[in-house]
């Protein structure tokens, strides 16, 4: 199933823009920090306005899942607050489900989830009182043990707040998140702070909720999370979108890798002629290990086992693969390094 194929666009960004601070030292409102304790911008550098979101664009289609990356101080959490309608765009436009999330919040807020990068919880609740306290102020709420058991903390309704570890403080987070049923849902960080099983529990769970046609906005600072869940991608850079596209796309920008060890009695000037295989670059290691760079790896490969096959010998320690998500996250911040 190909996801977003409905052509309809329930998310809409145009030329946004946020400024903290204002001409005068007048101090713009402090930004949120992240799950790490660092912040996702600079507000204010000495009195002078700041802009952390600087003219982007992009759009969300129903069923989608885009995930918004980063380094720390790229914008992401400055666009998420603008698209869940914390506050008003310094410039631009943003649409969710056809409505400007700020001046109409009440036409948007009931059909939306938010997960928060930290949900502030009264410690002295329990689960199951915290997520009935909120069920109170969500329309149609689902029932209150049906949102625990969705997260796997239906056996922790009777804990309080303040005695549940990082991770199923997480896990309520997004319990809440889900009350409502939403269209629209927001991730922030989901699965910061959770362990293998339950971030991988986390991930079918958002599999099931997009299958079932909910649109998805996720930040993560892992890679693997994005590459895994994401359906089309936007990495932001100094308030800017640098890179965006099909997951796939943006990993193939990068180079595949092959490498092996050269046999004995071999140099690599023996090997085919690396350009007519589609090589676009190589090195030899220590140890004599020889590795290539291409952007046409089946025909590279190819090439090369019909050249070993051919002259009767074993390509050792042979590794094949394509670029990764990770890869092309750093080589593209790599590249825009000093930039303004």
């Amino acid at each position: 199933m190909t996801y977003g194929d409905s052509g309809e666009r329930v998310i809409e960004v145009t030329g946004l823009r946020r400024r903290y601070g204002a001409p005068g030292g007048k101090p713009g409102r402090a930004p949120r920090r992240d799950a790490r304790g660092a912040k996702d911008h600079a507000s204010e550098r000495n009195g002078k306005v700041f802009e952390a979101v600087r003219g982007i664009d992009f759009s969300v289609a129903r069923g989608e899942l885009f995930a918004l990356l980063g380094t720390n101080g790229a914008g992401k959490t400055s666009t998420v607050e603008l698209l869940e309608g914390l506050a008003a765009p310094t410039d631009g436009r943003v649409r969710v489900l056809g409505h400007d999330p700020f001046t109409e919040r009440a036409k948007v807020r009931p059909r939306v989830g938010v997960m928060l990068q930290e949900g502030g919880f009264p410690s002295e609740l329990t689960v199951l009182e915290t997520v009935r306290m909120w069920a109170g102020c969500t329309s149609g709420a689902r029932p209150a043990g049906e949102a625990l058991e969705l997260v796997g903390l239906g056996g922790r309704g009777n804990v309080r707040v303040k005695q549940l570890s990082g991770g199923e403080r997480r896990r309520l987070d997004l319990a809440l998140a889900l009350l409502g049923r939403p269209e629209v849902l927001f991730l922030d960080e989901p699965t910061t702070g959770l362990d293998t099983e339950a971030r991988h529990r986390t991930w079918e769970l958002v599999r099931e909720l997009r299958a079932g046609g909910t649109t998805v906005l996720m930040t993560t600072h892992y890679l693997e999370e994005a590459e895994e869940l994401a359906d089309r991608l936007a990495i932001m850079h100094q308030g800017r979108i640098a890179a965006e596209g099909r997951v796939a796309d943006v990993v193939a920008t990068q180079p595949s890798r092959i490498s092996f060890e050269l046999p004995p009695g071999f140099l690599v000037g023996d090997l085919p002629p690396l350009p007519e295989l589609g090589i676009t670059g190589h090195e030899l290691a220590p140890g004599g290990v020889v590795r290539l760079h291409t952007q046409e790896l089946q025909r590279a490969a190819t090439g090369l086992l019909v050249w070993a096959q051919d002259k009767g010998i074993e390509l050792r320690g042979l590794d094949v693969r394509s670029a990764t998500l990770e890869e092309a996250f750093l080589q593209i911040a790599k590249g825009l390094e000093g930039d303004a």
